[in-house]
């Protein structure tokens, strides 16, 4: 295994670690991850929820997704910053928000979901899998295997 993923908060009033390797890298393009990353994509690092711990306190916003499952995405109360969430159709999983990572360099992103909600200034990678929708299965039945 590589290091653990460490992030934190702007104000530092919350940390984490995620002592496993990551299960699932992606962006997200949809309308609900734009709004909440205040740009047109949001970057998720999905990881075992056993292997993180939380310091501090969060709030939540839970709301629906397209999918129809609930996504609760998790913020530091004090400064604003998204540090993770939880989707009800993935349970044992937390999605670490790239952008909180100390070092966001240790995760790649390995496919890119809901495109067709992209803004038209938006640059995909398109040496990665691109889906205008969630692919049927979730994000990690695209992945190879």
């Amino acid at each position: 295994m590589t290091e653990p993923l460490i992030g934190r908060c702007l104000c530092g009033a919350v940390d984490y670690m995620a002592d496993a390797e990551p299960m699932l890298v992606g962006h997200c393009y949809c309308v609900d991850c734009r709004k909440a990353s205040g740009t047109d994509h949001g970057t998720h690092v999905g990881v075992p929820e056993a292997a993180f711990t939380l310091s501090g306190e969060v709030k939540a916003y839970e709301s629906a997704a397209d999918s129809g499952s609930m996504i609760a995405r998790n913020f530091c109360p004090e400064c604003g910053s998204a540090i993770f969430s939880r989707n009800s159709s993935m349970p044992g999983m937390i999605f670490i928000r790239a952008s909180s990572l100390n070092d966001p360099s240790q995760v790649t992103p390995q496919l890119s979901v809901y495109a067709a909600s992209a803004p038209d200034w938006a640059v995909f990678d398109t040496s990665k899998p691109v889906f205008d929708l969630m692919p049927e299965g979730g994000p990690q039945s695209a992945l190879p295997s």
